[in-house]
């Protein structure tokens, strides 16, 4: 969202700042844009210890450090919302630090109209006889954490660059009555007022937010703290917010990965159904829940005939896309407790559980036959449709008659498919039983 400067004065020329050599304090302009002086009255010009104001002008800031340069930008958006800061900053006229208290405006100035800032000097402070006290806050001025004070009622006190970038597009005094400063940066302002109020109830903590940016939505951990206003003694709010936007994505990516991994293993790329890795997985507590109900399950396996020929003749992509068709058919007359997998090539799996006698084995082997039978029209923005077709041969193995494994059943329900292959194919077979003592009470 770009900012609008349009309530600020325009300083079209020095002709227009005459009033300002009568003021006895040092008083200077400041061009953001150029990031250099626009103006400095004599007092100002003393101050830097400069005798005209072109050298104020010409002055080299190009060693300025970038946090120094967020500084100024800090100043000048707060001075634009709020008209008016007083803060101490620390200068450094002829290489020496000075500490000193700055009331700043925002304004425009140049035909140009360049963002900038008048500086009145207020008076001197001793911040500089204590240079611990001067690096503490020179660190929070800098550091790219934001960092802001705000009291009971969410209402900010001071911040640093950092927050001031990060929520310029946030002007406390055009919330709505049920938003605080500290609630409107938050996505959902609720979840920041509650926030609020948990934290000064638990006096502090650390919680991860989607939070509103300049940047947009960003997700960052909040460190809050009560600490005490240092001249009033107001308890206060202190919260460190840290971007960890970065880090949660990585994270989301790194579980993506591995959904799509196990995916990749459990479920077949071409039709999307399960592969036998699923079903070899899957299967002992199938078998099991079958065994404890006293039940039978059919074990069926189907190779297709008549699709070596597809693709031989139309492509893989062709042949794909019919794989992916006769799965969708064989899934559709399916039970929900029954169990599907393609197993490479054109050969699937079918358990069927809940089999009372041979009468339910063929009824579903008929349903597969019927899926697949005449000519199947094959649908693609990639081309044309197509007709082909395909039939079925099935072999079909009982638990636990012929096995007590899914290796093994799958292994007579194979030997059984070969057997309708051999009889002229599209058809199914229920191997032989072995003797078995499911029924036996």
């Amino acid at each position: 969202m770009k900012a609008d400067y349009k309530h600020l004065i325009h300083i079209k020329s020095h002709d227009e700042l005459a009033l300002y050599e009568l003021i006895p304090d040092p008083v200077w302009i400041f061009d953001l844009d150029k990031h250099g002086w626009w103006w400095g009255n004599e007092p100002a010009l003393k101050f830097w210890g400069l005798s005209h104001l072109d050298e104020l002008i010409n002055k080299d800031l190009s060693e300025d450090t970038q946090g120094a340069r967020d500084r100024t930008a800090q100043t000048f958006e707060l001075a634009a919302k709020n008209g008016l800061t007083i803060d101490p900053w620390t200068t450094y006229p002829e290489g020496a630090p000075k500490s000193v208290y700055i009331k700043h405006r925002a304004v425009l100035v140049g035909p140009k109209r360049h963002r900038a800032i008048i500086a009145y000097i207020n008076e001197q402070v001793n911040l500089g006889e204590i240079p611990e006290n001067l690096l503490l806050v020179e660190a929070m001025r800098y550091t790219t954490v934001m960092v802001t004070s705000f009291t009971f009622k969410g209402e900010i006190v001071i911040e640093n660059p950092a927050a001031t970038e990060a929520y310029k597009h946030i002007n406390p005094k055009q919330l709505p009555d049920d938003q605080s400063a500290f609630s409107a940066r938050f996505a959902d302002p609720k979840e920041g007022h509650s926030r609020l109020k948990k934290a000064i109830k638990n006096k502090g903590g650390r919680w991860t937010h989607q939070m509103r940016t300049s940047k947009g939505l960003r997700k960052h951990t909040l460190d809050i703290r009560i600490t005490r206003h240092p001249l009033s003694g107001d308890f206060l709010i202190l919260m460190t917010e840290y971007d960890v936007t970065q880090l949660h994505d990585s994270l989301d990516k790194a579980r993506d990965a591995q959904d799509e991994l196990r995916k990749m293993a459990h479920y077949d790329a071409v039709t999307g159904i399960p592969s036998l890795n699923y079903l070899l997985q899957h299967a002992p507590n199938y078998l099991a829940k079958a065994e404890r109900g006293r039940q039978r399950v059919a074990v069926m396996f189907i190779d297709l005939d008549g699709f070596k020929a597809i693709n031989d003749t139309w492509g893989h992509d062709l042949g794909d896309r019919v794989l992916r068709e006769i799965a969708q058919r064989l899934s559709g007359i399916l039970r929900e407790a029954d169990q599907i997998a393609r197993i490479g090539g054109d050969e699937f799996v079918i358990l069927v559980d809940d089999i009372h006698n041979e009468n339910s084995v063929t009824t579903v082997s008929e349903k597969i036959i019927h899926q697949l039978e005449g000519k199947m029209t094959i649908k693609d923005a990639s081309f044309p449709p197509i007709q082909v077709e395909v039939s079925a041969s099935i072999g079909i193995a009982l638990f636990p008659d012929h096995g007590r494994n899914l290796e093994q059943l799958i292994k007579v329900a194979d030997k059984a498919m070969y057997h309708v292959k051999k009889s002229g194919k599209d058809n199914y077979y229920l191997e032989k039983n072995t003797d078995s003592d499911f029924d036996k009470k």
